[in-house]
């Protein structure tokens, strides 16, 4: 039986507690600080702060996915263990943005109802797929 059915069935009305949101994705790099940097100059994305007056990143609400693969999936690399995927507003801007920085767009497609995704890489060559969500 799943655990949320049985908890509801205990006396008192236990309810499974969720989690709110991601709070952090961590992953090996073998040039952490060149990383960094090519994810906030490219994407946008604040370096974790080291100190209070730092600001953190800071995601707007919206869909989040959060999806195991079959170990055999042709989705994305096989010799990758991830794949982040982040939401755009405009997916064509950002395009243009990362090309004319030398950022190579590949598997560019549209799910009708889901929306549009493209594909980069960053320099240690994981996977990053950019999606705008369908209006």
């Amino acid at each position: 039986m799943p655990l949320l059915v049985e908890l509801s069935k205990r006396a008192g009305g236990y309810s499974l507690q969720k989690v709110q949101g991601v709070g952090g994705f961590f992953f090996r790099a073998k040039d952490p600080e060149t990383l960094t940097k090519w994810y906030r100059d490219h994407l946008g994305i604040n370096p974790a702060p080291t100190d209070m007056q730092m600001t953190p990143w800071m995601t707007e609400a919206g869909v989040t996915v959060f999806s195991p693969f079959k170990a055999d999936t042709g989705y994305f690399a096989a010799d990758r263990t991830f794949m982040l995927n982040f939401r755009v507003a405009d997916l064509d801007v950002m395009i243009e943005q990362l090309e004319s920085a030398g950022i190579e767009i590949t598997n560019q497609s549209e799910m009708e109802g889901v929306g549009r995704f493209c594909r980069i890489h960053d320099p240690e060559g994981n996977p990053i797929e950019l999606w705008e969500p369908a209006t």
